[in-house]
């Protein structure tokens, strides 16, 4: 269990209190408005309680998901 501070196309960041080392592959479940996502991604940094991870699945239905997500956030110009 954990909580997302900052979501993009290619990873997000959260805050969680589980240990995991980094450059390990984890499969991440969180929901988002278009639904519910299941992507593995990899652990890029870790600075106390906040993980970055790095998708790894790009052409995964989870990923489209996120990406669709994603685009729905930029500003409008």
């Amino acid at each position: 269990m954990g909580h997302t501070v900052d979501i993009s196309e290619t990873g997000l960041a959260v805050m969680m209190q589980l240990e995991i080392p980094v450059e390990q592959v984890v499969r991440l479940e969180f929901e988002l408005p278009p639904g519910m996502v299941s992507v593995r991604a990899l652990v890029r940094q870790r600075n106390a309680f906040r993980y970055g991870f790095r998708f790894v699945e790009p052409d995964s239905e989870g990923q489209q998901l996120i990406s669709r997500f994603c685009r729905g956030l930029r500003p409008h110009a």
